[in-house]
């Protein structure tokens, strides 16, 4: 759609532009009979010659009225000579010269990146080998609730037509004490029937014992980070410990929360983790 809106635009401005000089050559505006040759006076092709013949198109083929601005412009054109070679061609050079520059740290970053994911894959290096990870007890094990912390699951969305329902599903399943697990919707869709599909999804979830939270506002400041800053400020935010955030798109494993939540439990220097993106279709 996008590459055919600009095909359609592009069409319709050289549209535009052919009949814009139509206009001008009928009216006498200007005067293309005049041949281009005749700039090289007859031999070889010569840009200082583009100016005169240029005030002759301009001028409609009058050589009088080409004559009056001549020396007008031939003054501008020759200040336009001594700008572009005084200011304009080193600035260029400069800017050849950061380009290249940068390139070349691209391609070192590129190297570098890569020769760690290749060690890193040879030796099989593993997060838990330089941050503490424990396996928490068993979701269902009664004893074992008190050692899991409280999560909210924050899912922004925008007219997710395609995907809410696997998103939202996939972080309802996601294996954590129910009673320990909240999962908020922050829905900022515009599409009324959207937005009602995704309220009538939250309301099922909630049916089977799900804690989830459908949540809309009245504007869409801030846009996702406003959905999420938004979602921060309701009361029941305050009871939780940590929170995972996920695209209207993704579908985590259910053992997501179960992998992940002990390297902060267990490291208090990590804020943050990160887990690895997969792909369901790849070649899109």
């Amino acid at each position: 759609m996008v590459e055919a809106g600009e095909i359609g635009g592009a069409a319709v401005f050289a549209l535009a532009a052919a009949a814009a000089l139509s206009a001008a050559s009928s009216l006498g505006a200007v005067d293309f009979r005049r041949p281009l040759a005749a700039v090289g006076g007859g031999g070889a092709f010569e840009w200082d010659g583009v100016v005169p013949w240029l005030i002759g198109v301009l001028g409609g083929g009058d050589e009088a009225a080409a004559g009056g601005v001549s020396v007008g412009v031939a003054a501008w054109y020759e200040v336009w000579v001594r700008v572009r070679g005084g200011v304009i061609a080193p600035t260029l050079q400069v800017a050849v010269w950061v380009c290249m520059v940068m390139s070349v740290m691209l391609v070192v970053e590129a190297t570098f990146n890569s020769a760690v994911s290749l060690g890193v894959k040879a030796i099989g290096w593993r997060p838990e080998w330089r941050f503490k990870w424990e396996p928490l007890a068993g979701a269902d094990e009664e004893k074992g609730r008190g050692e899991y912390p409280m999560v909210m699951v924050q899912i922004p969305m925008y007219n997710e037509l395609e995907v809410y329902k696997l998103s939202i599903g996939a972080a309802c399943e996601l294996k954590w004490p129910k009673d320990k697990l909240i999962v908020q919707v922050l829905d900022d869709s515009t599409d009324p029937f959207i937005k009602n599909l995704v309220e009538l999804e939250c309301e099922s979830w909630a049916s089977k014992g799900v804690n989830i939270k459908y949540v809309t506002r009245s504007s869409r400041k801030g846009f996702k980070a406003g959905a999420l800053k938004k979602g921060m400020e309701c009361d029941y935010t305050k009871q939780c410990e940590y929170i995972a955030i996920f695209d209207a798109d993704f579908q985590p494993e259910p053992n997501f929360l179960l992998r992940t939540v002990p390297f902060l439990m267990h490291n208090p220097n990590v804020a943050l983790v990160q887990a690895r993106w997969a792909f369901e279709f790849c070649s899109e």
